[in-house]
């Protein structure tokens, strides 16, 4: 794959910060409209077996982020809620996230046929840093659809947004290697955390098979990575 062909899209990517609640009584009100619901393509792979922590503990228990308040209320129940996420494997629990609509097609072979995901992201154990539908809206139209449209570029992107291994918010800070190859630099601590600069709207998120952080940007790996 050549590096040149992400190199318009990294000069174009900028902070998409949402307009969220705080979790915590502190900072003004704000609200975090969900998206239409995600395709059923993710939802119809086979569910991964839950762990035996997924299903003693709480699965709101360790959330950080200004967003997890607000989203509660607007999802506080059903598939796409925090404790339904817990019970589906992650390419299945982020179809069901209003949120995530944008990200499900780009895993389950909605926008590029050739890039299909989702059975290996429900196969084992991973940590993903999740832009949400705000994250790809920020990007010009014409530089998405060139990554969408290159499969190569696009599984690179995806994976750079893996880390292997189920990391909790409280071990989360530090560099952290992706499945792509890359690393991503998380920062910050509590609700407060940053990937690569973009900011964790909520994180700590469980599913049956891995830690979700909903981001604010699409992360892009350094030239020298793709």
């Amino acid at each position: 794959m050549k590096t040149t062909k992400l190199l318009p899209v990294l000069g174009v990517l900028a902070t998409a910060t949402l307009a969220l609640a705080a979790c915590s009584g502190g900072g003004s009100e704000e609200t975090m409209e969900p998206s239409s619901s995600a395709p059923a393509s993710a939802s119809s792979s086979p569910s991964a077996p839950a762990s035996e922590s997924a299903d003693t503990m709480d699965p709101a228990a360790n959330l950080v982020g200004p967003a997890c308040a607000s989203y509660a209320e607007q999802v506080p129940d059903g598939a796409g809620s925090v404790q339904g996420m817990a019970q589906d494997p992650v390419a299945v629990a982020a179809s069901n996230n209003p949120l995530l609509t944008t990200l499900t097609k780009a895993v389950s072979g909605e926008l590029n046929p050739d890039v299909n995901l989702v059975d290996t992201l429900n196969s084992d154990e991973f940590t993903v840093f999740a832009p949400v539908d705000e994250a790809f809206a920020a990007i010009p139209e014409a530089d998405l659809n060139a990554v969408v449209s290159d499969a190569d570029m696009l599984t690179s992107v995806l994976t750079y947004h893996v880390v292997p291994g189920q990391i909790a918010p409280d071990e989360i800070v530090g560099e952290q290697e992706t499945v792509q190859g890359g690393t991503v630099e998380v920062a910050g601590e509590g609700d407060e955390l940053t990937v690569n600069g973009a900011n964790v709207l909520c994180g700590g998120v469980q599913t049956a098979n891995a830690t979700v952080y909903l981001v604010d940007q699409v992360l892009m790996p350094a030239a020298e990575e793709k």
